[in-house]
């Protein structure tokens, strides 16, 4: 092929890390065809003075991206998978889900203490609903900040605005180099990760019979069976609304198990259930898992979530 694959995506350190790892995979694989890199803004890296939750949230980080693939202004688009709304965009596909970094959260502490023996009061830096919900339900005691921009900012911010410590995912952390600054990894009793936490999706268009081919051999079939049970479960639960949900799969001795969570904003309840199946039918166990949980009462925390965010957006 003559003409370069482009590869859209954002423009911070981390997104550039996660875009440069691709363009590397596959000039390795397919070194007679050229690769370049097309930086594109998305909306979240335009507003950064609002938390998400309040502008629309996930999908913010990869429209402009996905409506630049539907436009075949580039050929490929690297999103975190945390990033991706549980629906794809018409004539669009995952058409790689490399193998995962360590899903799990992050505790950083301005002053080293684990977050169990932060004193009372202690200010936590998250925008994320789901963060926020767990630490809540760990310890009422704390106080949860919003904190925005990319996580380099953020470490900033850290000092520069008082926070005394922040959560963040490790996998971010550790692309970057900055496992020195971690204090502890937070365990997923407390800090159930964000569904595809960790995972890269390596986006395309449907059908592509030069891209497709090449994008798949980065595929790693076990992360993808792990997190397409992971997005079956938000699929299921989420109507577009900004929610705490969490979800967390595993490949143990050939079984898939799924670990899922929704809790209400304040962390005073929290909605947990464990359900295993065959590897192959991850996206089953992520369905009925998330029936479960609608069962158990989460249908009427959506619910009310739902008509917090529509009065909040005027709707």
């Amino acid at each position: 092929m003559n003409r370069p694959i482009r590869i859209g995506t954002r423009g911070s350190k981390l997104a550039l890390w996660q875009a440069n790892w691709t363009k590397s995979f596959l000039e390795k694989k397919f070194a007679s065809t050229p690769i370049e890199l097309t930086i594109i803004k998305t909306q979240g890296d335009k507003i950064l003075d609002v938390p998400l939750a309040k502008v629309g949230g996930k999908g913010l980080f990869v429209k402009e991206i996905e409506q630049a693939l539907l436009a075949r202004h580039i050929d490929v688009a690297v999103h975190s998978m945390k990033d991706m709304p549980a629906d794809i965009p018409e004539g669009l596909c995952i058409g790689a889900v490399p193998e995962r970094e360590n899903p799990a959260d992050v505790f950083i502490s301005r002053s080293g203490v684990p977050f169990k023996k932060l004193p009372a009061s202690s200010v936590i830096g998250t925008s994320s609903l789901r963060r926020g919900a767990q630490l809540r339900h760990a310890r009422a005691d704390i106080v949860i900040q919003p904190i925005r921009g990319n996580l380099d900012t953020r470490l900033k911010k850290l000092k520069s605005e008082n926070f005394d410590a922040l959560v963040l995912a490790a996998a971010g952390v550790k692309r970057l180099n900055l496992e020195h600054k971690i204090t502890e990894y937070l365990d997923a009793t407390i800090m159930l990760p964000a569904i595809g936490q960790g995972a890269l999706c390596v986006e395309i268009r449907k059908d592509d019979p030069t891209v497709g081919p090449m994008v798949a051999a980065m595929d790693h079939a076990p992360t993808r069976a792990i997190v397409s049970g992971e997005r079956a479960f938000l699929r299921r639960l989420e109507g577009g609304c900004q929610v705490p949900i969490a979800g967390h799969g595993v490949i143990d001795q050939n079984t898939f198990k799924l670990t899922g969570l929704v809790a209400d904003l304040d962390g005073s309840r929290i909605l947990k259930a464990t359900l295993s199946g065959s590897i192959d039918s991850s996206e089953s166990v992520g369905i009925t898992l998330a029936q479960q949980l609608l069962d158990r009462g989460a249908d009427k925390i959506l619910e009310q979530l739902q008509s917090m965010e529509s009065a909040t957006h005027g709707s």
